[in-house]
């Protein structure tokens, strides 16, 4: 998972200390109906180690019991393809990804829960890194 490193640097910069972090998005100016809010988007590789893929079954059962209880107020989860420089061999690794995008107001607890999902997709499918990118946007549902 090492093509994600770029953006756990990302969301390091976007995260920074807490006191920086704490209402990031309040920090833009958005016209009616938008709000400042969060977009996050978070990269799920689905190559597992020893060369095995996270099913659809197994993501089906991520999403239902990690992510959906994080985020209740929903998110869209895309399919998408990776790529990235394999520092052990240096060969170029390619790998389906889930990308998962979510809106939401922010507060600390948003972040918490980002650290959660992360730490348990890790723990289950022995995965190095997931990636992590937030950005402060104006947006309404």
């Amino acid at each position: 998972m090492g093509w994600l490193k770029g953006f756990i640097v990302a969301a390091a910069i976007a995260l920074g200390s807490p006191a920086q972090a704490q209402n990031q998005a309040q920090n833009i100016v958005c016209h009616d109906p938008l709000k400042p809010m969060l977009r996050i988007e978070l990269y799920f590789g689905r190559n597992a180690k020893g060369h095995q893929i996270v099913s659809d079954r197994q993501w089906a059962r991520f999403l239902a019991h990690e992510l959906t209880p994080h985020f209740p107020d929903g998110l869209t989860v895309i399919e998408g393809r990776g790529q990235w420089h394999n520092g052990e061999d240096g060969a170029i690794a390619r790998e389906h990804t889930k990308i998962v995008v979510i809106v939401t107001a922010d507060a600390d607890r948003v972040r918490a829960r980002i650290a959660t999902v992360v730490d348990a997709y890790k723990l289950h499918f022995d995965q190095k890194s997931v990636g992590v990118v937030i950005q402060p946007v104006c947006a309404a549902f």
